[in-house]
């Protein structure tokens, strides 16, 4: 799988809750900072009604959703990056993830105490963000220490190298984060990915809200989809206590849950295609009668890594790939159907990957 969220933000948003609504796993959620330390790590199905219905057609015995694993780290503070609140150790587990799931709350609730006092959106997005960005300053600082020693022996390397940490410098002075950077040749490229900075990761705002809020959303939630368009992040609003009564019922009383509230599917439901969006996913499947499976890639994957996601062997021995869109599969219903009509295409290496593709793969090894 290897896909893996970070769920952060200030003690007491909501963070242990939506994380339980996430995985069921009945992780406490009290109401106090620093409820969770060690980070909670769960297993989540991407729901996909593509797969029940290539799994009908084909009379499938077995079918398997693709996954993403979702971390609960700890409450972050002001002042995490110099260690309050064991910032140190959560600014860590953060390292471990490829996006960064940023719950915000956008609700009052005179029961919940809050870190700080009050409910503040946009304060409290900011004490996250310049956290991180400070823990980033200090990498880039250590680095540049190193650089700068080496340009004294003239080294062309390291003289590019000082330019781009001080570009990177000056955003972070800016209070910007580093993935608004581009890098303009291979030196800054893998100087940033050696880096592992923390501001590179994406990030996909929750608004944690109360229920009557839910559809209408609230000044709070305006005020953060306001700041989150204004560094192209995505925003994504869900009642993490609904979504958690929700994930203890059965799927029929969920429906009527839903119904009652005026509202199609869980929340959860948006967050985690929000997620799988945000790390740049997609999904292909592979249908037989034994099982019927979907299996994550990143788009522009090529056929013989796409096959390497099953087995290293199919990419190894790939010789080429017999592939039916998920469109003509179920207008074909089955795949000697597919076969005769013609909607069947043998690709070879250079193929593309697209979201969707059915997918059989000839290989030797």
């Amino acid at each position: 799988m290897g896909f893996r969220c970070g769920i952060v933000g200030l003690p007491n948003v909501g963070k242990s809750t939506i994380f339980n609504a996430l995985t069921a796993a009945a992780i406490d959620a009290e109401n106090y900072p620093f409820c969770t330390i060690e980070p909670n790590v769960g297993i989540v199905p991407v729901p996909d009604e593509r797969l029940d219905i290539l799994a009908d057609l084909a009379k499938t015995k077995s079918k398997v959703p693709t996954q993403m694993e979702f971390v609960d780290i700890a409450g972050l503070v002001k002042g995490a990056s110099q260690g309050e609140g064991l910032g140190n150790q959560f600014l860590g587990h953060i390292r471990q993830v490829d996006a960064i799931l940023h719950v915000v709350r956008c609700f009052e609730d005179g029961n919940i105490v809050h870190v700080d006092g009050d409910i503040n959106p946009l304060r409290d997005m900011e004490v996250i963000s310049m956290e991180l960005i400070l823990a980033d300053m200090e990498t880039v600082e250590k680095r540049m220490v190193k650089a700068r020693n080496q340009t004294k022996s003239g080294d062309k390397q390291a003289i590019a190298e000082v330019a781009f940490l001080e570009k990177l410098q000056g955003l972070f002075n800016d209070g910007k984060p580093a993935r608004v950077i581009t890098p303009e040749n291979d030196v800054e490229k893998n100087l940033l990915r050696d880096l592992c900075l923390l501001t590179t990761k994406p990030v996909l705002y929750v608004a944690n809200v109360n229920e009557d809020d839910l559809i209408s959303g609230n000044q709070y939630v305006e005020e953060l989809t306001k700041a989150a368009q204004e560094e192209n992040a995505s925003i994504v609003t869900i009642a993490g206590g609904i979504e958690q009564e929700l994930s203890l019922l059965d799927p029929e009383e969920q429906q009527e849950f839903l119904s009652d509230l005026g509202l199609e599917e869980p929340g959860l439901n948006r967050l985690i295609h929000a997620g799988y969006d945000l790390l740049n996913l997609i999904t292909y499947f592979t249908v037989g009668e034994k099982e019927t499976r979907a299996w994550t890639i990143t788009k522009g994957t090529k056929a013989p890594q796409a096959a390497g996601k099953i087995h290293t062997d199919f990419e190894r021995g790939f010789i080429r790939a017999e592939v039916i869109a998920y469109d003509d599969y179920v207008a074909c219903r089955t795949e000697a159907e597919a076969r005769s009509r013609g909607v069947m295409r043998s690709e070879g290496k250079e193929y593309v990957f697209k979201d969707g593709d059915c997918v059989h793969f000839l290989f030797n090894v």
